[in-house]
């Protein structure tokens, strides 16, 4: 294939990834303009930090759970590992090798779980959301036996330096989508794409299926647990159920930014805007006076409103 013929096709598969995300950061980019005139703190460094603190978990749940719905999944346990994430991490940073070893823990068991969930969601042919449901009842319960109330020990230094006056949430996040986009042009990464677009295509191929959906959900389970690590930097300890949220807004964030539940539909610049909108829109209702019920039924009616009207107007153009 000729490099003209290559880069009409690359031109050709990023338009349409991209189609409908235009739309996406406009309505972004005008509840940020709304947020700063509300807050202008937030155009300051300690602003912004703050902002992006609170933005990052949210944003690392919703590229986890983006992983496994571009693959053609779902997970409901990632709230669970969330809160697992932060229990490990307040369990064993007061030990000999503080926290390089609660980091790596931390790490191992995320990649660990969430491999063994894809291994029996593969292997077995057992709907995702079953095995994942069920995962969650065991992962919360573990998180319980291991720190039954919220305690444990985050060190000050680490908590200042994830969650201090200094953006380097907003600099990880960076680094994430840097890796991500390395990822991308990996067989393992391409394949995650072919998969949930075509598995059988992807099959005929040469895309090792079942091997691609096991590492979308190891990939996912460390995502979710160092979202853990992070959260439990914020608070400065542990707690067992800490990430129970997390599940359905990674999922309603995820869906915001255009990602589709049968696979290899968006894309994970488009997941992350929709994560940022999510908690650009809670901040901007509640500077607003929204009373939380208020918030909940406004976010359900955007993010019906956001999955309600692509499909709409899909309808609309095959009519013409």
């Amino acid at each position: 294939m000729s490099t003209i013929s290559s880069s009409r096709l690359y031109g050709s598969i990023q338009l349409r990834r991209n189609r409908g995300l235009a739309g996406l950061y406009l309505v972004v980019a005008g509840f940020l303009i709304l947020y700063a005139l509300l807050f202008p703190g937030i155009l300051t460094i300690g602003g912004f930090s703050k902002f992006t603190q609170n933005w990052f978990p949210l944003a690392l749940v919703t590229m986890a759970q983006a992983l496994l719905m571009l693959n053609g999944g779902i997970t409901l346990a990632i709230g669970p590992l969330v809160s697992l994430g932060a229990v490990i991490a307040a369990t064993t940073m007061q030990g000999a090798l503080g926290v390089p070893a609660g980091i790596l823990a931390v790490a191992l068991a995320g990649l660990s779980i969430g491999a063994v969930i894809g291994a029996i969601v593969t292997y077995l042919r057992l709907p995702a959301i079953i095995v994942t449901l069920a995962g969650s009842f065991i992962i919360s319960g573990v998180a319980l036996i291991l720190l039954p109330r919220p305690g444990g020990f985050i060190p000050d230094w680490l908590s200042t330096v994830l969650a201090g006056h200094t953006p380097v949430a907003f600099l990880l996040l960076v680094a994430i989508l840097m890796l991500w986009k390395v990822f991308l042009a990996t067989p393992l990464g391409l394949g995650i794409y072919a998969a949930g677009d075509n598995p059988l295509g992807a099959f005929r191929s040469g895309v090792s299926v079942e091997r691609v959906k096991v590492a979308a959900f190891a990939l996912s389970g460390l995502l979710a647990a160092l979202t853990g690590l992070f959260v439990a930097a914020q608070t400065g300890s542990g707690d067992p159920v800490i990430g129970t949220p997390f599940t359905l807004n990674s999922i309603a964030a995820a869906v915001l930014g255009g990602v589709g539940f049968l696979g290899g539909k968006g894309t994970m610049r488009g997941a992350i805007c929709g994560s940022l909108l999510l908690s650009v829109m809670i901040n901007v209702m509640f500077f607003l006076g929204f009373p939380p019920v208020a918030q909940y039924v406004a976010q359900g009616l955007i993010i019906v409103g956001a999955v309600a009207v692509p499909e709409l107007l899909g309808v609309w153009r095959a009519r013409r």
